[in-house]
């Protein structure tokens, strides 16, 4: 069982992996240069990734 400080941290980490996955989504979308926009890309999975690991924190 997690203590309410830890809860509190994957909480935090929560949310910041989906304002990182969101910001990575949206530059992806709007920059003009391909090898830019690719690697925004890259960062949206890999946030959704950060995500999904702190998600299952709260699953156990």
């Amino acid at each position: 069982m997690m203590t309410s400080k830890e809860l509190l941290y994957v909480e935090d980490a929560l949310g910041h992996e989906c304002f990182m996955k969101s910001c990575s989504l949206k530059a992806s979308i709007e920059l003009a240069d391909e090898t830019l926009s690719n690697y925004m890309k890259e960062l949206e999975t890999k946030h959704t990734e950060l995500f999904d690991k702190f998600s299952s924190l709260l699953e156990n």
